[in-house]
């Protein structure tokens, strides 16, 4: 059975399967992109936002922030060795709101067996679709540290 690990900055991670998944309220999309290697791609999906499966695992930051939500990132991994990034602030109802998914059907078929996809409604690509999702990692975008001046290069001499 397929499983995906949501770890990071969290309160409470966890291990879900799509049967977990199904247990959440469902939401449906209906999307069209275009796929760089089979041309454009007409789905239905069934599952659960992303939002509220991150949101049910505490995500250790200050709600009541703005600024501070927006540095958080999500990393999606998939079976097949595919990644992804995602801001908090796209899912988050304060910014984007934008519906991603965690879907749990596809065209009516049940994705218990090959595991959840990403579902990204707003990308005109598919390419932040992300098929037997493994790992969902949720965390903030630290401040870089200092610069140090480079010394300047000759050009030409």
């Amino acid at each position: 059975m397929a499983r995906l690990t949501l770890h990071g900055d969290l309160d409470h991670p966890a291990t879900l399967t799509v049967a977990d998944l199904r247990q959440w309220p469902g939401h449906r999309a209906e999307v069209t992109f275009d796929c760089a290697t089979n041309g454009p791609q007409h789905h239905v999906f069934e599952g659960v936002l992303l939002r509220d499966v991150v949101t049910r695992a505490c995500p250790d930051l200050d709600g009541r922030r703005r600024k501070d939500r927006s540095r958080f990132l999500l990393a999606v991994s998939g079976g097949d060795g595919h990644h992804t990034v995602l801001s908090w602030a796209e899912l988050d109802t304060d910014f984007c709101g934008s519906p991603v998914l965690l879907a749990t059907r596809l065209d009516g078929e049940d994705l218990d067996g090959t595991g959840c996809q990403l579902v990204v409604p707003s990308d005109r690509c598919g390419a932040r679709y992300v098929s037997a999702v493994t790992h969902i990692w949720f965390g903030a975008l630290s401040a870089p540290p200092p610069a140090v001046p480079l010394a300047p290069v000759a050009v030409g001499v």
